[in-house]
């Protein structure tokens, strides 16, 4: 008996959660069910009209913009860089940071997506020792974000 019971209150849970899944107002189980099924069939349709996108990404036949684009604005005590390509660039986010580095800024936060493209923005902020040398603009940065990129494809197209 209590098999029983714990078998249907699994069910109607389940139901539920079908329900909300789908979004159906339906009450019985048949309605659920169909309405189930228009709901898998929508899913599917979009499947397949997503998929030759897809394909044409995976066979190079979309031709992304493979040039990283590049904007700095100067902030209080340093400069927030943002670059952002449509393909993914592995090994750049090294190039870059070392020319900032470089350029004696020290990046105090950041976040970086490499996954189906490339997405950098830093927040960079001056470090003390390098005052005394000459000022920063945020031009200078861009340029030298720049043509560590520019190393960047030089290394990577070898």
């Amino acid at each position: 008996m209590v098999s029983k019971v714990h078998k249907r209150t699994a069910m109607y849970r389940n139901l539920h959660l079908l329900r909300s899944i789908i979004h159906s107002t339906s009450n019985s189980k048949t309605s659920v069910i169909l309405d189930a099924t228009k709901y898998i069939q929508d899913l599917k349709q979009k499947l397949e009209e997503i998929n030759p996108l897809r394909v044409a990404a995976s066979t190079k036949m979309v031709d992304y913009d493979a040039t990283p684009k590049i904007k700095v604005e100067p902030k209080e005590e340093g400069f927030v860089i943002e670059v952002m390509s449509e393909k993914r660039c592995q090994g750049l986010l090294v190039f870059i940071l070392e020319a900032v580095e470089d350029l004696g800024l020290e990046v105090l936060d950041a976040r970086v997506s490499c996954v189906d493209n490339f997405c950098l923005e830093a927040v960079g902020n001056k470090q003390e020792k390098n005052e005394d040398t000459c000022p920063l603009n945020a031009q200078s940065v861009e340029q030298v974000v720049s043509q560590a990129i520019q190393n960047w494809r030089e290394v990577t197209q070898q």
